[in-house]
């Protein structure tokens, strides 16, 4: 095997993604060969060189593990508790997951959890722009121009957001389909037009459906929907369950 960085060698034995990773390294609590590494872009040979966190050694993972859960409100989508719950709570694995990207506490619906480094950044990174398709229900009813405006984007933060996809599911509920995933991006939209949300479920990451999967409840991904992430053969226009408004 060729060598690697040693952020991704992190995420590659499913211990953490590489951002979190490159904050372990900048915390001094990395060795390699027995050295403490403190600086990014250090290279790594699995087969040759011995690299331990917080003490243990860590071993690249050969068999990869891809789970769907329905976030339940209340649960935060990260590996550290500070005396919260957290997602993996839900999930009785014997491999280590972390979830990739995240939703908020109060929000529901689907999220995935992986060992496999490559998929979680590959879905992480906003440049593959893979797909994450909402339900938002609202305050206050929403008029048909003001859902035009989602669909163009708004600026943020002097930022323009991407195009969206919306369809009006009630007057006061649509469904949106974002292909970025800026913090707390869809509460913030919506703040900017006047209104609040209420609850936000998310049904669908990329290929991924949420179904019927019930609340607090995890599946492991079927090879067909494995073959899909890996392969990123996902057709949008397949996939797609809403219209430009």
């Amino acid at each position: 095997m060729t060598q690697m960085r040693l952020h991704k060698f992190f995420s590659h034995s499913g211990i953490c993604s590489r951002r979190k990773a490159e904050e372990h390294i900048r915390l001094g609590r990395v060795r390699v060969n027995g050295e403490i590494i403190t600086t990014m872009g250090v290279m790594v040979d699995p087969q040759v060189d011995r690299v331990e966190f917080c003490g243990k050694r860590l071993q690249l993972t050969t068999h990869h593990v891809y789970i769907a859960v329905n976030k339940p409100k209340g649960y935060i989508s990260t590996c550290n508790s500070n005396d919260n719950n957290i997602i993996l709570e839900l999930v009785d694995v014997p491999a280590r997951v972390y979830p990739i990207g995240r939703l908020d506490k109060d929000s529901t619906g689907i999220l995935l959890l992986t060992n496999d480094g490559s998929i979680h950044h590959r879905l992480s990174h906003p440049s593959f722009d893979h797909e994450k398709e909402y339900e938002v229900a609202l305050a206050e009813p929403i008029a048909d121009d003001v859902l035009s405006r989602l669909s163009q984007g708004l600026v943020i933060d002097g930022k323009r957001t991407r195009p969206a996809q919306v369809r009006r599911l009630a007057k006061n509920m649509f469904n949106i389909i974002l292909q970025e995933g800026r913090n707390r991006q869809i509460h913030r939209m919506v703040e900017k037009i006047g209104n609040q949300v209420t609850h936000l479920k998310r049904i669908r990451f990329a290929n991924i459906l949420l179904g019927n999967l019930q609340e607090g409840c995890w599946r492991y991904l079927t090879p067909f929907e494995i073959k899909g992430l890996i392969n990123g053969t996902c057709s949008p226009k397949k996939m797609h369950t809403a219209k430009k408004f």
